[in-house]
């Protein structure tokens, strides 16, 4: 059975939650207190050298860390990451888009408001972060405008990469109001007969 190490409030570990539960496949979850320090102990070190969570542990002992990483060992051959090499490209272009122009700024603006409750050092950046959430937001709602996921047809982990912070970004701040065909996937990926909430 696999191991999960993380925290049920993480949109990095809910996709890995998430994904486990449309596969139908049984875990282990272990929590951790990221602000306890809780990933930087000798023992989780030894697990993931880089301190964050998730981290997926095989039955084997072995450890995958990176959200994003543990959703394509975890889908590969399943429905939810295509064969087809240029789908396939796309899912990958979707959740780089996440790391890098996504995740940074509507889960930092998350973390601010509802973990930290918006210290007043932290503001100007939670601003910041707005800002670039919201351009974010744009560039999945002119896709999700001509295709009802962000790979044409088909539910990918391109869509739970994203979903797992983008459901929750009014915890951050974020209006959604504006972005119809964002609210639209929502529900469409909260539809799936396996779907699980981020604290179900």
């Amino acid at each position: 059975m696999f191991k999960v190490y993380g925290d049920y409030r993480s949109g990095n570990c809910y996709k890995v939650k998430l994904m486990l539960h449309l596969l139908g496949k049984p875990y282990e979850w272990v929590p951790i207190d990221i602000l306890k320090g809780e990933t930087q102990s000798e023992a989780f070190l030894a697990k993931n050298p880089n301190g964050k969570i998730p981290v997926l542990e095989l039955e084997d002992g072995t450890c995958l860390w990176e959200s994003n990483a543990i959703l394509n060992f975890l889908a590969d051959g399943s429905e939810f990451l295509p064969s087809e090499p240029r789908l396939r490209t796309q899912v990958l272009q979707w959740q780089f888009f996440e790391q890098y122009s996504h995740e940074p700024y509507v889960a930092v603006a998350r973390f601010i408001q509802l973990y930290q409750g918006m210290p007043e050092a932290r503001l100007d950046e939670h601003a910041r972060c707005l800002a670039l959430g919201y351009k974010a937001l744009k560039v999945m709602e002119k896709q999700l405008q001509r295709t009802p996921y962000l790979v044409g047809e088909q539910y990918s982990i391109a869509d739970i990469a994203l979903y797992a912070y983008t459901h929750v970004a009014d915890e951050g701040g974020f209006s959604l109001e504006a972005f119809p065909a964002v609210r639209a996937w929502i529900e469409r990926v909260a539809s799936h007969p396996r779907h699980v909430t981020m604290l179900g």
